[in-house]
């Protein structure tokens, strides 16, 4: 028998938004169902199998799965399954199944991958890295990590993973997996993956730092939690508002932010909102916090299901779940900053202060992945499935899913910039403030 579980706080239609980001892979917390089957059995990881299958057939969003013939897939993978030599197998053939539908948000995860998405925890080796200038470099140490220990620094570039060519074995994670939202969100799923690996395992890296020389170091994987935060800062006069994610929590502290009419974000004379590494969330919490900055009852857009029926409209000042009162939304300026991990309802804030004529947006085109999850699937080994079950349009129509949103105006970073800790992508933005502040 299937077992679903709710995952979303109920308030009338609620979703969550969340794409597996570098930073944020949001999951779920575990189900409090115990495991019915054991995947050391062929019997076992078919069950597994026929449950995603069979689940996806069911509830996808797209009756015609983006042109793949569904029942076609069954057959091609079904077998692989029951041969599978272990759970990291299984699991390894139930990815190259849904990863043909090119959806960032329909996944699946192994009972040990399971946490709250509000409180993400992953493994790790105490980096993360980006395509700059055409090699993998790191762009930010973990304090405290081995790497940091080891001399690695933002800016230098892995060169060897294992003994592998890094590049190379980006290249052959893209092969392997090849398809998803958008290209963009492809590579940023194989760069993640990249340094995967069992928690306790080690790997063997080598980089170039800033000197060119040659270094080598063994890192250990491990778990990491991270909850997402707001942090608001006035720098040059200007505030600077950075959100990780769209959560209750922070709503609610954006909120009382807002609610104290000396705080700098409401005296703003230019506002700047750092999105570069939002991953998305909860869809309600994004519709209170962009309702700072737009008229009450702005159309936001619509969710649908497989049948072409509206399923959630969401617009400003609705709920009003989180507030206690209403505030007079902000007049000030204000420039967004994106990136390719911006994604899901981080995209639709974007494209909604975009459509209002609100915001200008610099930096790199956004994920393209806007989608939404209206449950997580508990798989009967304990594992857990997450299935795009409704589309997204704006509030004249447009699709983001597949397409992400172009900055007005494109800035990328450099090795150089990064060493030197120079964000050109914020001081861009702080220009712009400046421009549209004497106009």
């Amino acid at each position: 028998m299937k077992r679903q579980k709710k995952t979303l706080v109920p308030f009338g239609a609620a979703l969550v938004l969340a794409f597996a980001s570098l930073l944020f892979p949001f999951n779920f917390s575990a189900s409090a169902d115990s495991p019915s089957v054991s995947t050391a059995t062929s019997e076992g990881r078919l069950a597994v199998f026929d449950d995603v299958w069979q689940t996806v057939n069911d509830r996808y969003y797209d009756t015609k799965f983006h042109g793949v013939d569904w029942f076609a897939q069954r057959a091609k993978f079904r077998d692989l399954a029951a041969q599978a030599q272990s759970q990291s197998e299984l699991y390894s053939v139930l990815r190259r199944l849904i990863t043909s539908l090119k959806d960032a948000h329909t996944r699946v995860f192994t009972p040990e991958e399971k946490f709250d998405w509000q409180r993400p925890r992953f493994i790790t080796v105490g980096l993360s890295l980006r395509e700059i200038e055409g090699h993998l470099t790191i762009v930010s140490v973990e304090r405290g990590s081995e790497a940091e220990r080891a001399g690695m620094l933002a800016g230098d570039v892995i060169e060897r993973i294992d003994g592998d060519q890094a590049m190379t074995r980006l290249e052959t994670m893209l092969r392997d997996h090849p398809d998803s939202s958008t290209p963009q969100a492809a590579r940023l799923f194989a760069l993640s993956s990249l340094l995967n690996g069992p928690s306790g395992s080690s790997v063997n890296v080598e980089w170039t730092s800033v000197d060119n020389k040659k270094h080598q170091t063994t890192l250990t994987r491990r778990w990491f939690q991270r909850t997402p935060g707001l942090r608001i800062s006035n720098r040059r006069g200007i505030t600077v508002i950075s959100i990780d994610a769209f959560t209750h929590q922070i709503a609610v502290e954006f909120e009382r932010l807002l609610s104290n009419r000396e705080t700098m974000l409401v005296k703003a004379r230019g506002i700047i909102i750092d999105l570069r590494n939002n991953g998305g969330g909860d869809a309600q919490a994004m519709a209170e916090m962009v309702s700072a900055f737009l008229p009450p009852a702005t159309a936001l857009g619509q969710f649908t299901d497989r049948n072409g029926n509206v399923s959630l409209k969401i617009d400003t000042g609705g709920a009003a779940l989180y507030s206690a009162h209403s505030v007079k939304p902000i007049s000030a300026s204000i420039v967004i900053l994106a990136s390719e991990r911006t994604s899901s309802a981080a995209e639709i804030f974007i494209s909604a202060l975009r459509q209002a004529h609100r915001a200008s947006v610099i930096g790199a085109q956004t994920c393209g992945c806007v989608l939404a999850v209206r449950m997580h699937h508990a798989l009967p080994d304990g594992g857990e499935l997450a299935v795009s079950e409704l589309d997204y349009k704006t509030a004249t129509g447009n699709r983001l899913e597949g397409s992400g949103i172009q900055p007005d105006t494109p800035v990328s970073q450099t090795r150089q910039e990064i060493y030197s800790g120079h964000d050109a992508a914020l001081e861009s933005a702080f220009s712009r403030v400046r421009r549209n502040a004497h106009h």
